[in-house]
């Protein structure tokens, strides 16, 4: 089945969406620290407007003291202007303390929620995304939250009541001069509007792009050992250097329209107050206002300047605060898999009508699956699959390359769900097993063998409980005839890196066959486990793995006939159907498709 991952080409435009409504979705995340997030934000509106009482101090000092020529009350206002300035300056000392450990904890949770939810998302998701986009979420997405919670959330507030605060107080001491200033009001808001809808967009396609380019990164790193067998690094760089373009492409576009807003937001203010400058000295020359007045009402327009600059990026990063909640919520907001109620499990017997030792076992009853995105009306992967493997038994799974046999096996622990019919372990349909309960029973090997940057040990121990020790783990390690893990540098505590790539295929597929068999599981499913070993290892864990088999139900897909022969039985796949089932020498005399899949692999193996 090919899957189409998600990319930054996917991403719907949502250009119309409302920022506010998007970024009120973290509220469940900043409920618990809302008291220190609110105390912050109110000491940082008080800081900002304790420095709007400079202008005052000054017009007091420029008409008194300066005017009356008093040094004393020249020092006191001196004085009052230091304190002023350290008591501003400690507030915003204070709110970056109220905030800075509360945030960090709400970046930790959201992305320990993240992470939560992705391990409880089906198989068919992680098919279907990129996994540099999901990277991208977990780290640089949540980054921008926690900048975005951090400063321009308190400061949109902060500065709104600075600029109310600063043009009551111009209005107050002049109210010409003030419209003046107030006459760039307009078109600013208009820009501002223009430019939200602009850069909602292209932050959009930013932090896109910023995914396809982790997952060219982590795809070059995984896959190192191909690029450079085959040659192909200068083509890997090349495709980076395609998305690196793309992606400086759209900053630039970003950097264009952040640079219009603050050449309209920095310059129609500037002239407002080089014409409020100009008109208040004529008043003053004229005696219409006093030069303390002028002072203050220019010192008052200044301080308003980094309220109103800011303006322009305070918004590009709410739309960039905006864009990454919405990346955030559209995977927490992918479904789940359907929990199941413990203890609901019912017996097939309900459905089928039949009851006994015949639905012992494991057993499939006309099971069909489709995958969710196929075409309307495709084929099915596997159709009214009707097969049974009695308590104990072994069977065999042997069919063409692309007949469904992998398919078949991730359906036993639920990594896909059937599209009809059911599966029963004895007798109990797994649909309606809790998911945690079923991956108890059933233990499972895949031919691609998946190791974590961890230890041997703990790689292996992961197949079972908690509770398992040395004694499980050595007797796994027998079984997959995997003794060369003694022989690491550190033994069983050998880190074995990323990928298990430090070790070889065959061993990777060992390690993988002891996590299927250390927990003793009751029933077990292997997908070729042994295809990457050379004969004489395959005959040796072969004989141990007999012992295992005898204590188990066991599926097993295999391609060897020396692996087919570990069964009791053959189920023969064929089309996405059970085409014959019987013993291995029964199949080889009655069934000429099986006979021709064997005396290949008969062949390949000499």
């Amino acid at each position: 089945m090919v899957t189409t991952r998600a990319t930054a080409e996917d991403s719907p435009d949502r250009s119309d969406r409302s920022a506010v409504r998007t970024l009120l979705r973290l509220w469940p995340y900043v409920r618990p620290v809302r008291a220190r997030l609110f105390t912050a934000a109110f000491v940082a509106v008080v800081a900002s407007c304790l420095s709007l009482v400079i202008p005052l101090v000054l017009k007091w000092m420029v008409d008194g003291p300066v005017a009356d020529r008093d040094p004393a009350g020249v020092r006191l206002g001196a004085l009052c202007l230091l304190l002023l300035g350290v008591a501003e300056a400690l507030l915003f000392g204070l709110r970056r303390w109220l905030v800075a450990r509360p945030l960090a904890g709400v970046e930790a949770g959201m992305r320990a929620d993240l992470y939560r939810h992705l391990q409880r998302l089906p198989v068919a998701f992680h098919d279907r995304w990129a996994s540099g986009q999901l990277l991208s979420r977990g780290t640089t997405d949540l980054m921008l939250l926690r900048m975005f919670l951090a400063f321009p959330l308190t400061f949109l507030l902060v500065n709104a009541v600075t600029i109310l605060v600063g043009v009551i107080i111009m209005l107050l001491q002049d109210w010409t001069l003030g419209l003046v200033i107030l006459i760039p009001a307009v078109p600013v808001m208009v820009t501002c509007v223009i430019f939200e809808k602009r850069y909602a967009t292209v932050a959009r396609r930013a932090q896109d792009q910023v995914g396809d380019l982790t997952t060219v990164v982590e795809e070059s790193v995984l896959g190192i050992r191909i690029i450079k067998g085959f040659g192909r690094h200068r083509s890997q760089a090349r495709a980076f250097r395609e998305l690196s373009r793309t992606l400086r492409g759209t900053e630039l576009r970003k950097a264009r329209l952040l640079a219009a807003i603050w050449g309209v937001i920095v310059t129609l203010p500037e002239v407002a107050i080089g014409a409020a400058l100009v008109l208040g000295a004529i008043q003053v020359a004229d005696g219409q206002l006093s030069a303390g007045t002028l002072v203050a009402f220019l010192s008052t327009a200044l301080a308003l300047r980094w309220p109103v600059d800011s303006i322009g990026f305070l918004l590009a990063m709410s739309q960039e605060a905006a864009t990454a909640t919405e990346r955030y919520f559209e995977v927490m907001d992918a479904e789940q898999e359907k929990p199941t109620a413990a203890g609901t499990a019912a017996p097939a017997a309900t459905a089928t009508g039949s009851t006994g030792l015949k639905d012992k076992g494991l057993r499939f009853h006309s099971v069909q699956f489709r995958y969710p995105d196929a075409p309307t009306g495709s084929p099915a992967v596997l159709d009214r699959i009707d097969l049974h493997i009695r308590p104990g038994e072994s069977m065999a799974l042997v069919g063409a390359t692309g007949s469904g046999k992998t398919t078949l096996t991730a359906l036993v622990p639920r990594l896909h769900e059937v599209t009809s019919g059911h599966i029963t372990l004895d007798g109990k349909d797994i649909a309606e097993l809790p998911r945690e309960a079923l991956r108890e029973l059933v233990a499972v090997a895949f031919e691609e063998p998946t190791l974590f940057s961890a230890s041997v040990a703990e790689n292996v121990l992961m197949g079972t409980s908690d509770g398992a020790g040395e004694p499980e783990l050595e007797r796994a390690l027998a079984v997959a005839q995997a003794d060369f893990a003694h022989g690491l540098p550190h033994g069983t505590g050998t880190q074995v890196g990323e990928q298990g790539l430090s070790l070889s295929g065959g061993q990777r597929q060992r390690l993988a066959l002891a996590r299927a068999v250390v927990g003793r599981p009751r029933f077990l499913v292997l997908d070729d486990p042994l295809s990457a070993l050379d004969v004489h290892t395959e005959a040796a864990v072969e004989a141990a793995l007999r012992d295992v088999l005898a204590e188990t139900t066991a599926l097993i897909v295999a391609h060897r006939p020396s692996t087919v022969l570990l069964a009791d039985r053959v189920a023969l796949l064929s089309d996405g159907r059970i085409a014959a089932v019987g013993t291995h020498h029964e199949l080889l005399r009655t069934n000429a498709e099986y006979a021709h899949l064997m005396a290949g692999t008969e062949e390949a193996d000499r």
